[in-house]
């Protein structure tokens, strides 16, 4: 199985739709291929990170450096 079918069978678990899941898939490892290009480290490393975003997101986590600032007080 190759790793675009994994993806696409994990997004599928989380929920997404069969022809939405392989996007968000394809998307997933081009945006990892991105990010080690451009910041460096590897594309594996990258890929971690972006699922670890997803998984949050689908268990309704906001991560801390996407959370908003805390109001300012009167």
């Amino acid at each position: 199985m190759s790793e675009l079918e994994q993806l696409t069978q994990l997004c599928e678990r989380l929920g997404a739709p069969p022809g939405q899941a392989a996007a968000m898939a394809a998307q997933l490892l081009k945006r990892a291929e991105q990010i080690a290009a451009t910041r460096g480290g590897t594309r594996e490393a990258a890929l971690k990170r972006l699922l670890d975003l997803v998984v949050q997101g689908h268990a309704g986590k906001v991560p801390d450096e996407f959370a908003p600032p805390p109001p300012d007080p009167v």
